[in-house]
């Protein structure tokens, strides 16, 4: 090609092509050798991907319709290369046939080594591949959720995407967070459900039926050993929620030994000073005048 020519392609052509393709025609001219580009393999892609990308590439809801992902993220990343077992109850899709599945295949991608379950209510088989299981059945059915135990092995992380009415919620939390993983993560979704009575909640903020009752009960379960009432039972969940984290529509309640001990026998001597001699704490200046930690408390 004269350089004319050469000149007037540059010019004209060039811009429509874009620089990568007309370098590549450059050197075909020039007689070189062009390796064809790479194109990174599909599960090195979807290695690299964050959880807010992994839900975009399978068009999960938990981000879009909701804004779950960077929650996740967050709490679930020392999990991530981790060998252990993760249950998310409701599979998707409702009764559609071959729909679904969406999330289950997201929590493979971001669990590099965890085997993934599912629980629904209709059978969504179909998304079974290797390191995702699928499970038929109601999510407050204790022989299923059973099952699920004995075939899978102790559960690390349990996701309730199920059906979002309290009264179900309740009952899955009741009967799997007493079986999981010390260190585990529960994870409660759609919330919103409490405040409406269409879906089974309350518009009375005050109703001990909903699922944020539960919540809330779990955050002054927190606090169990400050109560003053001598002739409190803790709770087992008093005893081993450790950390509720709220979100809009999201709620994730860390397992652990929720006993740190507590000064307040201390710190209240005169609400406690009828108590026998035995039972009443050592005298302790700092505690006695109600400081704690080098603060005066109210």
């Amino acid at each position: 090609m004269s350089r004319p020519a050469t000149s007037f392609a540059a010019r004209r052509i060039k811009p429509l092509l874009g620089d990568r393709i007309w370098a590549r025609l450059r050197d075909l001219r020039w007689g070189r050798r062009v390796a064809p580009p790479r194109s990174p393999s599909r599960p090195q892609r979807l290695s690299e991907m964050d959880l807010t990308q992994l839900a975009q590439h399978f068009r999960t809801d938990k981000w879009g319709t909701h804004r779950y992902t960077p929650h996740y993220e967050r709490h679930f990343a020392p999990f991530r290369h981790r060998r252990i077992n993760v249950l998310e109850v409701g599979i998707g899709g409702y009764a559609r046939e071959g729909r679904g599945g969406q999330s289950l295949r997201m929590w493979k991608h971001f669990f590099r080594d965890a085997q993934i379950v599912g629980l629904d209510i209709e059978d969504k088989s179909f998304v079974d591949r290797p390191r995702i299981t699928t499970y038929r059945g109601s999510q407050t059915d204790p022989g299923v959720l059973q099952r699920i135990l004995d075939e899978v092995g102790e559960l690390t992380i349990v996701i309730d995407d199920g059906s979002h009415r309290p009264e179900h919620v309740r009952a899955t939390f009741a009967y799997l967070f007493p079986r999981l993983a010390d260190g585990g993560l529960y994870a409660i979704e759609d919330t919103q459900t409490s405040y409406w009575p269409e879906r089974g909640g309350s518009d009375d903020l005050d109703d001990p039926t909903t699922t944020m009752a539960l919540v809330k009960s779990l955050v002054d379960g927190l606090n169990h050993e400050e109560f003053v009432d001598e002739t409190y039972e803790p709770s087992y969940t008093d005893l081993h929620v450790v950390a509720v984290h709220c979100y809009h529509n999201l709620v994730i309640i860390e397992k652990g030994d929720n006993r740190e001990g507590t000064r307040r026998r201390s710190i209240l001597r005169s609400r406690y000073a009828d108590l026998p001699a035995a039972d009443r704490p050592p005298i302790d200046n700092a505690s006695s005048q109600g400081v704690s930690d080098g603060e005066q408390v109210p």
